[in-house]
């Protein structure tokens, strides 16, 4: 596409990212690419400048720059029957208009400059263009379990929707150094992204920094093994980069596994485990009927932290946070 065009917000679009709207029209062009034409002031919303996680809304007109050529037929290498087989059976629930997998830990939601293995990869699965699957949501890519897709765009903003107004009830399990007391409540406390060494992460902030989110979790616990480890259930009532890995460690009870937000204890006791996060469980409006509940098998890295300190998964209450709502 060589000329500028300046395109309508459908109303079923309202409410999706500004890059999720442009990788269903032109799912050839890269999310970096994307990012790239958005900071450099090329695509716009209403005249204004605007960043990839916008959400949109309808009727707004977004100036869509010149964009490059959509790879010829049998250019673009497509999905081997191994790839799309391994993408169905991620699958935990499917219907018309909504998808939903059990992420593994390890494997990217998207793509990057090092990542070339990734969900958005596999959605090729189910088809180009408006048949591809659209992310609404992510979960870090050590941490696994539930993660929902919408089938088309009018479903894809519903839920989106439901994740931006605080609809959608996540249930995280997670194994933590220690014993956190008191054993159940509500985590607040600002984040803000810092550079700490040579790396990049959420850490507390104070209230009043510009750059601060406030940030909210509740919390319950599950099971202890003595006083070494304890299973917990987590429930992210905003929705910020590693918050519950930041907050955990702001507790002074890290997530085992975790190779950033750790201590030296808790490194220790990880021993070779992997990060012991997984979305387990998704309560979410579905985009046409009623509600749906959606559960994740726990993971090989998960099972064997279970395994290691005598977790039996059949203990946890599905709803380990309703006694709390009755308070």
């Amino acid at each position: 596409m060589r000329e500028v065009r300046n395109i309508a917000v459908d109303p079923g679009e309202d409410g999706v990212r500004l890059d999720r709207w442009f990788r269903r029209r032109w799912p050839h062009v890269s999310q970096i690419q994307i990012q790239k034409l958005a900071r450099s002031g090329q695509i716009r919303v209403d005249g204004a400048r605007a960043k990839p996680e916008q959400r949109l809304s309808a009727g707004e007109m977004v100036r869509v720059p010149p964009l490059p050529d959509a790879p010829k037929a049998g250019e673009k290498p497509g999905l081997d029957p191994r790839d799309i087989a391994y993408a169905k059976s991620l699958v935990i629930y499917e219907d018309e208009e909504v998808l939903v997998l059990n992420k593994p830990s390890g494997l990217a939601v998207q793509g990057g400059t090092k990542t070339t293995k990734h969900i958005d990869r596999l959605l090729s699965a189910w088809g180009e263009g408006l048949e591809r699957p659209r992310l609404v949501h992510r979960l870090d890519r050590d941490t696994s379990g539930v993660l929902v897709l919408g089938k088309t765009p009018g479903a894809a903003a519903k839920l989106s929707g439901a994740f931006a107004r605080r609809r959608a009830e996540k249930t995280y399990w997670a194994l933590v150094l220690g014993n956190p007391k008191p054993s159940e409540g509500v985590m607040e406390l600002h984040l803000a992204k810092k550079g700490v060494g040579d790396r990049e992460m959420v850490v507390p902030a104070d209230p009043k920094d510009p750059h601060a989110d406030p940030a909210e979790t509740e919390f319950v616990t599950v099971s202890r093994a003595a006083h070494r480890v304890a299973w917990m259930a987590l429930r992210p009532h905003t929705g910020r980069t590693h918050q519950l890995r930041a907050h955990m460690l702001a507790m002074g009870h890290p997530i085992l596994g975790d190779p950033k937000y750790k201590t030296d204890a808790s490194a220790e006791l990880s021993g070779k485990l992997k990060l012991q996060l997984h979305a387990r469980r998704l309560t979410i409006p579905h985009p046409s009927r009623g509600v749906l509940i959606l559960e994740a098998p726990i993971s090989k890295e998960l099972k064997e932290g279970f395994d290691r300190f005598g977790f039996d998964e059949h203990e946890a209450d599905p709803e380990p946070f309703k006694s709390r709502k009755k308070r």
